[in-house]
C-alpha cells in the first residue's frame, strides 16, 4: 500500500450525495429472533463522507477521559473532518459515559441534528445494549447517517439494522490508531466508496502469534448480508427484541480476553439457539488475548482456541475462516452491516458487493 493512498485519504472531496438510497432486503419467512411474521426493513444506505463534514462524537458505552475526547478530535481533523459533541461527552456514572438518559439523549440528538453528517464513538466499552430500548428508531430511520465503532458497539449497529434498515459500520472509534491499512479500508468504504471492495488482510505482515494467522476452518464460497461483531455481544442480544436474525446471512465475530472454555460456551450457546441453523457463511476476525493462560491449573488439559473454533464451527457445513483482519487488532476493516458481501474462504477474503454509502 503506498503512502499516496494516505494522502488521497486525507485530501479527498467528493460532491454531495443525494439523501438515502433504499433496497430491499431479503426476507423470508423465519425469523431468528422468534417472530416468524416480521419482515425486515428496507435497506438504507446513509451518505459518504467528504471532506470538511462534521461529524458527532459520542460515547455511547463506557465513560472516556478528556485525553481520549483529544485524540478523537485530532484524529478527526487528520482526516478532514471537523469533531462536534455535547457537553454530556465526558460524563461519568460508575463504569458508564454518564446515565442511560444522557447517553440515549447524545446519540438521539447526533442523529437529528442537520449539522452533523455522520457519527463516531469515541470507544466501546459496556453499556451501549442499556440504552437500545431509549432509542427513537424513527427518527434515526428520517435523518440516516454514519455511524461507526466496534466491540460494545455492536449493539447499536446490530439493533439500528434491524429496526430501521440503516446500515451502520463495525470499524474504528475515536481513539483507534488510524494507520494506512485501516485509512485504506475506511476511505474505501465511506469517503470513495468502489462498486466492488475486496477486503484482505496485509500480505506484508508475518506474526508468530498463531492467533494472527488466517485459518481456513471450512473452505467454499457463501454471499449474504453482513451481520454480527463483537461475539459476547451478539450471544447477549439473544432473546431479547434486538436480536440478530442471522439466516442466510454472513456472520462476522471477534473477541478479546476470552479463555477457549468461554469461547466455547458462548458459540454452543448460539447453536443451541438455533443461530447458526440457516446461516450462510461465518467469517471470524482476531480473537485477541483468548488462549488459555499458563498460570490457570486447567492450562495443561486446555483445548487451544483453534480447536474450539474448529469443534464447533466446522460441521455447520458453510464456508467458515478465523483471522481477518477485525476486532481488537490495530489493523482494521470498517465492515457494513447490513450490505451484501461474499466470502471467500479460499482466497480469504471478503468481498463487498456494491457501495455501503451514497
Amino acid at each position: 500500500m503506498q503512502r499516496r493512498n494516505f494522502i488521497r485519504t486525507i485530501s479527498v472531496a467528493s460532491a454531495l450525495s443525494v439523501l438515502s438510497n433504499k433496497i430491499p432486503a431479503m426476507t423470508n419467512g423465519h425469523n431468528s429472533s422468534g417472530d416468524a411474521t416480521q419482515q425486515e426493513a428496507a435497506v438504507i444506505k446513509p451518505k459518504r463522507l467528504k471532506k470538511g463534514d462534521r461529524v458527532g462524537l459520542v460515547a455511547p458505552g463506557s465513560f472516556i477521559t478528556e485525553s481520549e475526547l483529544k485524540e478523537s478530535i485530532t484524529n478527526l481533523e487528520n482526516l478532514g473532518l471537523k469533531a462536534v459533541y455535547s457537553e454530556n461527552i465526558l460524563s461519568r456514572y460508575g463504569y458508564l459515559g454518564g446515565k442511560d438518559s444522557q447517553r440515549s439523549l447524545d446519540l438521539n440528538n447526533m442523529f437529528a441534528r442537520k449539522d452533523v453528517d455522520a457519527i463516531m464513538c469515541v470507544r466501546g466499552g459496556y453499556g451501549c445494549a442499556r440504552i437500545l430500548p431509549s432509542l427513537d428508531y424513527n427518527l434515526i430511520k428520517e435523518n440516516p447517517k454514519i455511524l461507526i465503532g466496534y466491540s460494545d458497539i455492536t449493539a447499536l449497529i446490530n439493533a439500528i439494522f434491524k429496526k430501521t434498515g440503516l446500515i451502520s459500520f463495525h470499524g474504528p472509534v475515536g481513539i483507534s490508531t488510524f494507520n494506512e491499512f485501516s485509512l485504506y479500508y475506511f476511505k474505501n468504504t465511506l469517503v470513495e466508496p468502489v462498486d466492488t471492495l475486496t477486503l484482505w488482510n496485509a500480505r506484508d505482515e508475518n506474526p508468530q502469534d498463531l492467533s494472527r494467522k488466517v485459518v481456513p476452518i471450512r473452505n467454499g464460497k457463501a454471499t449474504g448480508q453482513l451481520v454480527g461483531g463483537n461475539l459476547s455481544i451478539v450471544v447477549s442480544m439473544i432473546g431479547t427484541p434486538y436480536d440478530i436474525n442471522m439466516d442466510g446471512k454472513i456472520v462476522f465475530l471477534e473477541e478479546v480476553g476470552e479463555e477457549p472454555y468461554r469461547i466455547d460456551r458462548m458459540l454452543t450457546q448460539m447453536i443451541e439457539a438455533g443461530k447458526f441453523d440457516k446461516v450462510a457463511g461465518v467469517a471470524l476476525g482476531v480473537f485477541e488475548k483468548c488462549e488459555a493462560k499458563e498460570k490457570d491449573p486447567s492450562f495443561v488439559s486446555s483445548l487451544s482456541l483453534m480447536e474450539v473454533l474448529f469443534d464447533r464451527l466446522f460441521d455447520l457445513g458453510v464456508p467458515v475462516i478465523y483471522g481477518l483482519s477485525f476486532g481488537h487488532v490495530t489493523n482494521k476493516f470498517t465492515l457494513p452491516v447490513g450490505l451484501k458481501v461474499e466470502l471467500d474462504v479460499d482466497s480469504q477474503v471478503i468481498r463487498l458487493l456494491e457501495p455501503a454509502v451514497c
